[in-house]
């Protein structure tokens, strides 16, 4: 199609991969950029990521690389797809190669385990400020096979700039992939974090007994708390109802696409972290959003009653049994908070 232009996306992972193979369908030429050569070897010489998405061939639009520079060089977009725990690095890396002005795009949903900064934070950090209105943040109910698969999804961006955001709708609208904008970055940040969390909690009810009343219970209360985060941190409320907020978390709690439900599950079972992390064989962001996110609940005054069990149950051994007896026995309180506006960043 004329008018594409070349997009940079760094990190073969499932879902850099299919973002690959969406983007070089709806036309646009893509440098899917990987930091293991033996990935990349493998991505070229097979056309298939056997490890992370397995039975998506990549598309002819699509060239893979181990050269960061040659990834990046005349990219008219940068898609940064790797975990939240290596964004910066990988941005230390490429911010040389990026000129002033343009997008960049990223889909990881965590938060810095060590500074508790936002991706968007950590973006204004690394860049000195002042390329605020580059930074673009994806988030949404959107599970890399499913999006691989051409099957409908909808996902929202998030910038400072409503240029930036709309350049960023533009580029990854398809006919199966709708794409909102939103002003509200910080809420679309915390909803894409914080509901991995609450996914781990969903699939430690399944490991351990199941119940369906249970899941739904600690997914309703779990968005209650993310939301809680949220606006004390300046997000607008309403972004926790759409797509990075309830939707994301529907997708991920009941999905055994999603990784983190699947660790939870093996946590429910009986086995440690540690196996539990070995068996799910991806990077589970919830783990270290958690930590992340006791530690700015703490920091803001905000009371997190499911994050806080699951900081217990994950790095203080606490049986996942206990645990939501825990909260099931909690001090009697109201449904509906009452959000003072003022407070709210509209």
């Amino acid at each position: 199609m004329a008018g594409k232009k070349k997009v940079a996306l760094l990190g073969a992972g499932s879902w850099g991969t299919a973002l690959a193979c969406h983007l070089a369908a709806i036309g646009h030429r893509v440098f899917l950029w990987s930091r293991r050569l033996e990935q990349v070897d493998e991505l070229k010489t097979n056309r298939e990521n056997k490890r992370y998405l397995p039975g998506i061939i990549l598309p002819a639009g699509v060239t893979v690389t181990g050269e960061l520079e040659e990834a990046l060089a005349d990219a008219g977009t940068v898609v940064s797809s790797v975990p939240s725990h290596s964004f910066r690095g990988v941005l230390e890396k490429s911010l040389p190669h990026i000129p002033r002005g343009t997008t960049v795009v990223n889909t990881a949903k965590g938060i810095e385990q060590d500074t508790m900064l936002l991706m968007s934070q950590v973006f204004n950090q690394v860049t000195g400020g002042g390329r605020d209105g580059d930074y673009v943040v994806l988030s949404g109910p959107s599970h890399a096979e499913e999006v691989a698969l051409k099957l409908p999804t909808a996902v929202v961006v998030a910038s400072l700039a409503q240029r930036a955001a709309e350049s960023a709708q533009d580029l990854f609208m398809g006919e199966s992939l709708r794409v909102y904008t939103n002003p509200d970055i910080t809420g679309v940040e915390m909803g894409g974090a914080l509901k991995n969390i609450i996914a781990l909690g969903t699939g430690i009810i399944d490991g351990l007994n199941g119940s369906d009343n249970a899941k739904a219970a600690l997914m309703t209360r779990g968005l209650a708390e993310i939301t809680r985060l949220g606006v004390a941190m300046h997000a607008n409320p309403l972004t926790f109802a759409g797509l990075a907020g309830i939707g994301d978390l529907i997708v991920t709690c009941t999905s055994m696409h999603s990784r983190n439900r699947r660790a939870g599950i093996e946590i429910g079972r009986g086995k440690k972290l540690d196996q539990a992390l070995e068996d799910v064989c991806m990077v589970v962001e919830g783990v270290r959003t958690t930590r992340a996110a006791r530690g700015l609940a703490q920091g803001w005054g905000v009371e997190m009653p499911i994050t806080e069990q699951m900081y217990r149950v994950l790095f203080e051994d606490l049986h996942p049994g206990q645990a939501l007896k825990n909260l099931m026995t909690r001090i009697k309180t109201h449904e509906v908070e009452e959000v003072a506006l003022s407070k709210i960043n509209w």
